[in-house]
């Protein structure tokens, strides 16, 4: 098997003329990976190619992906995201992962910028003050979950764990959904690639899916992110997802189509 024309085209896109080690290791591998990776896939449905990018790196952090994710880093960094970007994706992942998990990433982030002359710290982006974090978080909350979802997540929740939702709308949603650099429906879009990937959230991908609904995010773009992440975090996860968003967003005859 040979990679094909389009495969080696958008993979020079990527990365340039940087070869994997595992060409020469694992050339069967490599071949029909990056086939399927590089031309089957990126020729199904309409991600663009920043998106595209940007949802991978937010799956390969909650794959702990370290190596991968340095490399698609690098990608990204040459095909137009710009830095502050690729940092408020590792912060998008610090409440979904935990500190523990993005940890490292905000370190090899960190390494590829400053390897590319970028002066850190970047630019503050947060829009909110200690004082106005939860208002704010509210909000925005409000508009991903739906006011009638959120008046009752709240009115269930047993007193002593109440303060867990006051962290939630806080810091969740007021230190990281308010913050410049990327925006809100991209930000979304991110929390679903991120969850998915991770596995076990499957509670939170349906609240996730509906939220990306709310914000604009239609089952079509949905979809179309799963297929951009299958090959990075297979098939059992990105299956989860879409049993997500058919159980969230069932098909319709239009999408039948």
């Amino acid at each position: 098997m040979a990679i094909t024309e389009n495969a080696r085209r958008n993979h020079e896109q990527l990365f340039g003329s940087r070869t994997s080690t595992l060409a020469q290791t694992d050339p069967e591998l490599v071949e029909y990976f990056d086939n399927f990776a590089f031309d089957e896939v990126l020729a199904h449905g309409s991600v663009d190619l920043r998106t595209r990018l940007m949802v991978q790196l937010a799956a390969l952090i909650a794959c702990q992906a370290h190596a991968e994710f340095r490399i698609m880093l690098g990608a990204a960094l040459t095909n137009g995201i710009a830095p502050i970007e690729a940092k408020e994706i590792v912060y998008q992942a610090v409440p979904y992962v935990g500190m523990g998990k993005a940890f490292d990433f905000l370190h090899i982030t960190n390494d590829v910028l400053l390897e590319r002359g970028v002066e850190l710290p970047l630019p503050p982006q947060s829009t909110t003050t200690p004082e106005t974090r939860c208002e704010r978080g509210r909000e925005v909350q409000e508009r991903i979950v739906g006011p009638e979802r959120m008046a009752a997540m709240q009115a269930s929740a047993p007193a002593d764990q109440q303060h867990i939702h006051e962290w939630l709308a806080a810091n969740c949603f007021g230190d990281h959904y308010t913050r410049n650099g990327i925006d809100l429906v991209t930000r979304e879009l991110l929390t679903f690639a991120i969850l998915v990937a991770h596995g076990g959230c499957d509670a939170q991908v349906r609240g996730h899916v509906a939220g990306n609904l709310n914000v604009g995010n239609d089952r079509a773009r949905l979809v179309d992110v799963l297929s951009q992440l299958l090959p990075f975090i297979g098939y059992p996860r990105t299956l989860n997802g879409l049993s997500a968003v058919d159980d969230v967003a069932p098909v319709t005859e239009t999408s039948r189509q």
